[in-house]
């Protein structure tokens, strides 16, 4: 089998990035007075309400549908749907209180519907949540089987509203661990499994490799806590581009992650099966962490102990972001 990445895999992040900022660069119009945006292009969108801003993202589950497709079981994508867009609210340290679902189909199925909706209905439980309402379009000439994506608002007070830009060497950053693959990396996922001649139905670490692929991505939920306790600096959801998500905070600055968790089994895997290059797995995946804190490094402890994470690494100056001896960008 050939030495795989993402963009052979056929996601090109690059290219999508250049994508997105020539969509950018059209759309320039700006509310002004009561809200206005106070927060853009970062992990949620923040408007100015007065005394607190609402902050705002949106997200879908991506190719994670083919592998439940695959193996007939939807019961847990709606987990995720709320989770990636939970999740992006929280690394701007917004509460999150309310999403939309919006569901394209090619044909209305209860029983796909009514599994949907328990995932949903789960993960809005755990963020603390309220589903308000959402869209369901047949769209047979457009969609082949179904795609599902959310949008979710939170509240943050203004001057709370993490960035990023207070980042400085001699912080450190805390990983939470991830329940596994999550909704990104799944394109380059799938394309191993298959190149491989594998089955989504094969056996592999107590359940099937499909299964394992469809663990629900963790809601972190606990970083609230963190934020309400100590003085952070930075806060990064890793999800597509792995953790070249650390960027999105203070760029000037080199991130160095040199006592990485252990990935879990799942991506040892599809890094052997498809000969994924160790730098590609952590610009694709999550390895094992799924959401990062910077802090001061007098304030880890106290980070460590509400959120169920470890210190990984550390800011110093210059630019990049290594993994050990790994420049990933």
């Amino acid at each position: 089998m050939p030495k795989l990445d993402y963009a052979k895999a056929g996601v090109d992040i690059r290219e999508e990035e250049r994508a997105i900022k020539s969509l950018a660069r059209v759309i320039k119009h700006v509310r002004k007075g009561f809200g206005k945006p106070i927060l853009t292009s970062h992990y949620a969108g923040v408007i100015d309400c007065g005394d607190f801003g609402i902050a705002i993202t949106t997200d879908g589950v991506g190719s994670k549908i083919l592998v439940a497709e695959a193996i007939n079981k939807f019961d847990t994508i709606g987990i995720d749907c709320v989770a990636m867009n939970v999740n992006d609210l929280v690394a701007v340290g917004a509460e999150p209180l309310a999403m939309v679902d919006y569901i394209a189909i090619e044909k209305p199925d209860e029983r796909i519907m009514a599994e949907i909706a328990k995932g949903l209905e789960e993960g809005c439980r755990i963020a603390n949540i309220t589903l308000l309402g959402g869209e369901t379009a047949t769209l047979p000439e457009i969609i082949r089987g179904f795609d599902l994506a959310g949008t979710a608002i939170g509240v943050v007070e203004k001057d709370k509203i993490v960035t990023g830009e207070r980042v400085e060497p001699g912080d450190v950053i805390v990983a939470i661990p991830s329940s596994g693959i999550h909704s990104n990396g799944l394109t380059l996922a799938r394309k191993v499994v298959e190149m491989a001649g594998m089955s989504y139905h094969d056996k592999f670490n107590g359940k099937t490799i499909g299964e394992e692929l469809l663990t629900p991505t963790r809601i972190y939920m606990e970083v609230l806590d963190v934020l309400k306790r100590c003085d952070v600096h930075g806060l990064a959801h890793i999800t597509g581009s792995g953790l070249l998500k650390l960027k999105r905070l203070r760029g000037d600055v080199k991130y160095v992650v040199d006592k990485p968790l252990e990935p879990q089994k799942i991506f040892r895997l599809i890094q052997e099966l498809g000969e994924v290059d160790e730098d590609e797995m952590y610009r694709t995946f999550n390895m094992g962490m799924g959401f990062m804190i910077v802090l001061p490094e007098d304030e880890a402890g106290k980070a460590v102990k509400l959120c169920d994470g470890s210190v990984v690494g550390y800011v110093e100056k210059g630019e990049g972001v290594y993994v050990k001896d790994l420049r990933l960008d």
